[in-house]
């Protein structure tokens, strides 16, 4: 029988407990809030009930799992077990729990059990240090959310970029996939290493240039739902930023295919007078991220289009 190990965590919170529980319980909002997960698919099943697909970085791997939850907002609880884990866990569980210390502050538990694959001391211990980062980084961004919670509606931004395109998502996903040919295709991507540890899923990282010439590394995992969706995170943002989440939407309409380009981002309010200047505000700061975001995604777009209308047989087309 194979060693079931426990591990714990906890972080004070100076934060009400219902907004703190309300962060555990969106499970879809989780890679905008915790730094290891990348993305949340989220299935209600009823009676406090759901299943969540993840995907998250564990020891710097790109991992996904399906687990099962049960929410308990009365008692403030989530009690959650995997239901098809991957090497080297063999299974895992474990708990939220989140109590009211005052009626602005709480503290947060969070408790693990889990086996290893073969009961080995070195899966043992990758698990161990797995669980213990991801643990700890989940806890303080939880915590720095929620007491940046009343400041979030001026320090979040969702925008949109869309392109009509007479053409198929097939060829647009493929060339927003087939980022290893960036380097060639898009005039503002200066180098590009790309890998794929899984099926449906890479790790990117590049160099981009702004419109004022300045040259930004970004490295973010992706996940392909072919042929209508990619979902990605930036695991390194630039300085101006804590969260960089985004999506290309693929869908046919009448008019043709629309391409959307959509990020989700969170302004870093420290970095904003160091990055921008003396005198720049939190609004000049989403300001500046949403021309230049928008200006990259939509010459990704332009040219996605070119593309896919040329393979379409159109010749070439704006």
């Amino acid at each position: 029988m194979a060693t079931v190990h426990r591990m714990q965590h906890t972080v004070t919170v100076g934060a009400p407990a219902d907004t703190v529980y309300g962060l555990v319980a969106d499970a879809a909002n989780w890679p905008r809030v915790f730094p290891p997960s990348v993305h949340v698919e989220q299935t209600p099943l009823g009676g406090g009930e759901e299943t969540l697909r993840i995907w998250a970085t564990a020891n710097d791997e790109v991992k996904t799992w399906t687990s099962r939850r049960r929410l308990d907002p009365a008692a403030r609880t989530v009690d959650f077990r995997q239901e098809v884990s991957q090497p080297p866990v063999a299974s895992m569980g474990g708990r939220w729990t989140v109590r009211p210390l005052t009626g602005t502050s709480c503290e947060v538990v969070l408790d693990h059990d889990f086996t290893a694959v073969g009961d080995t001391a070195q899966n043992v211990a990758w698990i161990e240090q797995a669980v213990d980062r991801n643990s700890g980084a989940e806890l303080e961004r939880m915590r720095a959310t929620a007491e940046l919670a009343a400041r979030l509606p001026e320090l979040a931004l969702t925008f949109d970029d869309e392109v009509t395109i007479q053409g198929s998502a097939a060829d647009v996903h493929d060339f927003i996939w087939q980022a290893r040919e960036w380097e060639a295709r898009l005039p503002h991507v200066k180098r590009v290493v790309l890998t794929e540890p899984g099926e449906g899923v890479q790790t990117l990282e590049m160099d981009t240039l702004a419109k004022d010439g300045s040259q930004h590394t970004t490295k973010s995992v992706r996940v392909s739902f072919r042929p209508g969706r990619i979902v990605y995170k930036q695991l390194l943002v630039p300085a101006l930023l804590t969260v960089h989440t985004g999506e290309w939407i693929l869908r046919d309409t009448p008019r043709g295919l629309s391409a959307t380009s959509r990020h989700s981002i969170v302004v870093n309010p420290d970095a904003v007078t160091r990055v921008l200047g003396e005198g720049a505000t939190v609004a000049d700061a989403r300001d500046f991220v949403r021309n230049a975001l928008g200006a990259n995604s939509l010459a990704t777009l332009g040219h996605a289009k070119r593309y896919a209308e040329e393979r379409a047989g159109l010749s070439k087309v704006g």
